[in-house]
């Protein structure tokens, strides 16, 4: 069985800094679920917010399906990850300006953020805004796991 995290860790797990990677069920035949890497907003208790272009697979396949998941982890030892999964509860067109700023600065840094909001200015008409509320949690924290290995290493 994985170790995983308390409900405050998850929480604060998944409300740091990572990409996430979504994944919505593709409709389209007998495709395997689309999966594509995100940026993403999550404060603990409240919805997974992700925009995107109205016109894009993931945003037709996130209305069709009325639901995703979101997985985030970190790379680094020992390994942790949050996967989260529920339905959309609702969905902002055209997406809000200041949202959308918000999200560009959690992931760049001041003058990139800047850059990249008047270089995909023309973005605030094409977007738009998911929200998902967490409804099933998958969790895994292997510090405890590597530190039993590191133990039996020591008395080895």
């Amino acid at each position: 069985m994985l170790p995983t995290m308390p409900h405050d860790e998850r929480e604060r797990f998944l409300a740091d800094l990572h990409v996430g990677v979504l994944g919505v069920t593709d409709t389209r035949g007998s495709r395997a679920p689309l999966l594509v890497p995100v940026w993403y907003h999550y404060e603990p208790g409240g919805e997974v917010v992700v925009q995107t272009g109205r016109e894009t697979i993931k945003a037709q396949l996130l209305r069709a399906a009325g639901r995703f998941s979101l997985c985030v982890q970190d790379e680094n030892r020992p390994y942790r990850y949050v996967s989260v999964e529920g339905p959309v509860t609702s969905v902002t067109d055209p997406v809000d300006p200041v949202l959308r700023e918000a999200m560009a600065r959690r992931y760049l840094d001041p003058e990139e953020a800047r850059a990249y909001l008047t270089a995909t200015s023309d973005q605030l008409k094409d977007d738009i805004t998911f929200r998902m509320r967490p409804q099933h949690w998958r969790t895994a924290n292997f510090a405890a796991f590597a530190a039993e290995f590191a133990e039996d290493g020591k008395s080895g």
